[in-house]
Formats: C-alpha cells, sequence, structure tokens
C-alpha cells in the first residue's frame, strides 16, 4: 500500500548572514520530518503563504494528513482580546495560513495533528480562547518552559479516562517537554480537553470522532532516542499516519 503524505505547516525565518540576508526562509524544524519519516509516512512541507482558502485547498489535495506545527503566538485578537503587555510576538498572516490549511483539511476529512502553537491555533480556529501568558491565570501553576533540552520530559500529564489520546497513548499519564507561556483559557465548544497537567492547565485536545488531536508539548522532539518516552510520544505520529492511511 502506497505510504500515506502527511503535510507539515511551514514558517519562516530571516536569513541573518551570508549573500542572501535579509530575505525570508521557508522551514520546519527537523525533528517534525523525522517523526513523520521514521513512523512510516512521507512528509511534504507546506511553505507559508498568503494564499487563502483556495491555495489552502488545493496543498491539502496533495496530503492525506496535516500537522500544525509550533512558531508564535496567536493573534489575540483572534478570540476577542487587545494584546496584552505580556503577550509574545504574533504573526496574523501565519494564523490565517494555519487556520486556511485546518478548515480544508477538516473539511476533507483528513486527520490533524495539533503541535503546541499548532494545538493553540486549533482552539481558537473553533472558538476557543488564551491566557496570554501564564502569569495572567489564576492559581499556582508549574513552569511550562522549560530550561532543560527538549527531548527531556519535565512534567506529568494526566489523560482523562475514555478519550480517542487515552486510546492512542495506551495509558493515562506521561512525562512531556513544555515549551509555552500561553495556556489555553476556553476550550472551544465542539473539542474536548482529553489531558491536563498537575495545576489543571489544558494539555490536549480532540474532536469527539478523533479527527484531530492537539498537544501542547512537543512529542516530535521526544521521538527519538535517547529520551524514554520515545516509543510513547511515537504512537502520536503512527496514529496519524494510520489515519491519513485509511483516508486513502
Amino acid at each position: 500500500m502506497k505510504k500515506p503524505v502527511i503535510g507539515i505547516s511551514g514558517s519562516e525565518v530571516t536569513i541573518q548572514a551570508g549573500p542572501f540576508m535579509g530575505e525570508p526562509r521557508t522551514y520546519v524544524n527537523a525533528a517534525y520530518v523525522d517523526s513523520v519519516y521514521q513512523n512510516g509516512g512521507i512528509p511534504l512541507v507546506i511553505p507559508f503563504t498568503k494564499g487563502g482558502e483556495e491555495l489552502a485547498l488545493e496543498q491539502m489535495k496533495l496530503v492525506d494528513g496535516l500537522i500544525l506545527s509550533g512558531g508564535h503566538d496567536v493573534d489575540p485578537h483572534l478570540y476577542g482580546e487587545e494584546v496584552d503587555q505580556k503577550s509574545g510576538a504574533t504573526w496574523p498572516d501565519r494564523d490565517q495560513f494555519d487556520i486556511a490549511l485546518l478548515k480544508a483539511a477538516e473539511d476533507a476529512n483528513k486527520p490533524v495533528l495539533g503541535i503546541c502553537r499548532g494545538a493553540q491555533i486549533i482552539n481558537v480556529a473553533h472558538g476557543g480562547s488564551m491566557w496570554q501568558d501564564l502569569s495572567l491565570r489564576p492559581g499556582h501553576t508549574l513552569k511550562h518552559m522549560q530550561a532543560t533540552r527538549p527531548d527531556v520530559g519535565t512534567h506529568l500529564v494526566k489523560i482523562k479516562s475514555g478519550t480517542n489520546l487515552e486510546k492512542i497513548m495506551g495509558q493515562s499519564s506521561l512525562m512531556t517537554n513544555s515549551f509555552h507561556h500561553q495556556v489555553i483559557k476556553e476550550v472551544a465548544p465542539d473539542l474536548v480537553e482529553a489531558a491536563t497537567a498537575s495545576d489543571g492547565v489544558t494539555e490536549a485536545l480532540e474532536s469527539d470522532d478523533g479527527q484531530v488531536i492537539a498537544v501542547q508539548w512537543h512529542p516530535e522532539e521526544m521521538h527519538a532516542n535517547p529520551a524514554p518516552e520515545a516509543a510513547i510520544m511515537n504512537r502520536l505520529f503512527k496514529n496519524l499516519i494510520d489515519r491519513a492511511s485509511e483516508e486513502k
């Protein structure tokens, strides 16, 4: 059977040196690519564009599943708020790019995995909201922007019983890395909270039918040895690829 093609939403970085200094470059971190390839899929980077929904529809015809990758903070105006002093850098054009890809994937019934910012944009696109900084959320919180290297888990995530995520991971808790200062405030009405940290911060979302799975941590950074949780994290990518195969 032909291997499924998994699209990975791209970002941009400005070249800082050399003859093309100042030019934007489309990229994704290599760990996303490796996570797809090593779990039986064909990775395809979808470059950032301003083509809107029409181009997103054409791009999604080329792939069988979608990973919405990490990046900038989500623009607070998308969920009806002004930008707080503690909000980080936003990129509204990237927001529209990711939302267009998400809509195209959902309309085509193709599986979606959101990672970090990808989980946040899924929540906002479906009508949810964000705490613009962890310090704005009431109560005690864990450290969600770790200083430790990214292949090391630093806090426990508890998966809710009966969720699609629990079936995928095969367990009720796991250690994850953490690289975010914004957290989900209101879960979108048509999504389900699938996992939380011990401080109550939402760590995963999903749609009822399991088409959309979204995690706040970076499983791609933990998918390979020496990460002790590597085999567990690979289940997320294997599941995405299996679901994409079913849609072919």
